[in-house]
């Protein structure tokens, strides 16, 4: 196993993220560290650091280096932005934080910070052309994205942090500062033409747009604590925004979803975004929670391991990294999946389904067994769970949603099972019809190799004068896996209104 410490000392906070890699090539999370530092409001006016950044950074370092120590971290990443990147003695503070804990901060440029923030963001949403924004505490990076490629980016030297100092909006922000404030960003983003792309999404990087996003949810009562890949449209900004305006430091405190470390700076962090929605005419922004520090762990890891640093499909890339992480038998696991999807691409005038939902069975069908790592008994509730909480790119909330029901019924349909609040107001009847199909077939798939022995080797699922068929090909007399089968039938005669004929071609050993 190796263990990978990344560090992103920030313009408003320190982070420390220390991940595990595994023998199998899986990977996870361990440790998460924030600690806020605000150095773009320590800096003089020679554009110094103050003695207090160099004792808070190095302070904050100290920590991140016992941590490191700790959990025995084989390799550490650590990068420096805006902060440190602009300030005249901010190579000096990288040296006195060297010789002070033995980490090596790289100070990174604009571009490079551009490109592996995109870097996280592309292998963890399924958007093939869109705008990001990483708006951090002293800098704002552009990117524009097209066919998952870039094809434009830059590094604006304002942030939420630096842009407060500037216009002095930490209490509250008359109609004049407003003004000056958003001449002072559109003047900059009319040096970058190439924003203009009409009708494509905004995608929000960092601290702010994440904040926003928390407080658009409360406002909505979102029922689901997921910040990543939600899409929310430019006017619900808007309307968040105009009201926030209206809001002075100690109301600000009060507002659900916003922290107190943040209400200082989220006005002008917000008119930064209002400003972009302006100039690019995007109607609608998607949140993701993963950037710089996502994109240095895959630059790393994709190279170590002579990945692709884009991935082709990350629904795909982050179901295997799930199955390796949490499954023993993965032979068994993509045997239910091929025999599922056979089922699926055999029957579509049986189901008539969209094709988009074939992704929902093959995900679940991978993965339908990792809640044995909790428990045997009631693992399809158990996998149920970790399918709705887990990292799976590539899917929106409600298909993440209906994957996890999918799974948690391949023993069988338990509505108890979905009586959360999250389920009730994110899938409605037509939902529900989908998951009930896709888990029968998930059922069937289960019960044919029910003994994990790949005894059933080959399936012909066919419909005949409005007749189901299935004809199953195994080395011998599956009598375990017929007793299973026969157990879903009239689960299928409820769905599809007809019985379902089993059909036997053994080869005797």
């Amino acid at each position: 196993m190796q263990r990978i410490a990344i560090i992103d000392i920030g313009s408003n906070s320190a982070r420390l993220v220390i991940s595990h890699i595994y023998a199998n090539g899986a990977y996870n999370m361990v440790y998460n560290q924030k600690e806020s530092l605000r150095l773009s409001q320590k800096v003089n006016n020679e554009n110094l650091l103050t003695e207090e950044a160099f004792e808070s950074t190095i302070e904050t370092m100290k920590s991140f280096a016992y941590m490191c120590k700790i959990y025995h971290a084989d390799k550490t990443i650590a990068v420096a932005t805006a902060a440190i990147r602009n300030a005249s003695n901010g190579r000096d503070l990288v040296q006195k934080v060297a010789e002070e804990t033995g980490i090596q901060l790289h100070i990174i440029s604009g571009n490079t910070e551009a490109y592996i923030s995109a870097l996280g963001v592309i292998n963890t949403l399924d958007v093939k052309n869109a705008l990001i924004f990483d708006l951090g505490g002293g800098s704002t990076e552009l990117i524009l994205l097209k066919d998952r490629k870039i094809v434009d980016s830059i590094s604006l030297p304002f942030g939420a942090v630096n842009t407060t100092n500037m216009f002095n909006t930490r209490n509250e922000m008359p109609a004049n500062v407003y003004s000056d404030l958003s001449f002072f960003i559109t003047s900059r983003l009319e040096h970058c033409p190439w924003l203009k792309q009409q009708g494509l999404p905004l995608i929000g990087v960092g601290g702010t747009a994440r904040t926003v996003t928390k407080i658009i949810q409360k406002t909505k009562k979102y029922p689901v604590n997921k910040l990543h890949n939600y899409v929310f449209s430019t006017q619900a900004f808007r309307n968040y925004f105009t009201d926030l305006r209206t809001t002075n430091l100690e109301q600000r405190k009060k507002i659900s979803g916003l922290s107190n470390e943040r209400s200082d700076i989220i006005l002008a962090g917000s008119s930064i975004i209002s400003c972009l929605i302006d100039f690019t005419g995007s109607k609608k922004i998607i949140t993701s929670g993963c950037g710089l520090r996502e994109g240095l762990f895959y630059d790393y890891y994709y190279k170590a391991h002579q990945m692709p640093l884009v991935a082709n499909n990350i629904l795909e890339r982050s179901c295997e990294n799930i199955l390796k992480l949490y499954t023993a038998d993965v032979t068994h696991s993509r045997h239910i999946t091929a025999l599922a999807l056979k089922m699926f691409d055999s029957w579509t005038k049986l189901h008539n389904l969209p094709k988009g939902t074939r992704k929902l069975l093959e995900t679940a069908a991978l993965l339908h067994d990792i809640g044995i790592t909790i428990n045997f008994y009631s693992h399809a509730r158990h996998t149920s769970y970790m399918i709705q909480n887990a990292q799976l790119f590539g899917l929106s909330h409600q298909e993440q949603l209906m994957t996890a029901a999918i799974a948690g019924w391949h023993n069988g349909v338990s509505k108890n099972y979905f009586k959360d609040r999250i389920y009730k107001e994110l899938l409605k009847v037509e939902q529900w019809d989908i998951v009930n199909k896709l888990a029968l077939f998930l059922a069937l798939a289960e019960s044919m190799d029910y003994s994990q022995t790949s005894q059933i080797n080959k399936i012909n699922p066919r419909l005949e004068k409005k007749e189901a068929y299935l004809t199953i090909y195994a080395d011998g007399i599956p009598s375990i896996e017929l007793h299973q089968l026969k157990e879903h039938l009239l689960w299928f005669r409820k769905t599809y209104g007809m019985d379902l004929h089993l059909e036997l071609a053994t080869k005797e050993k």
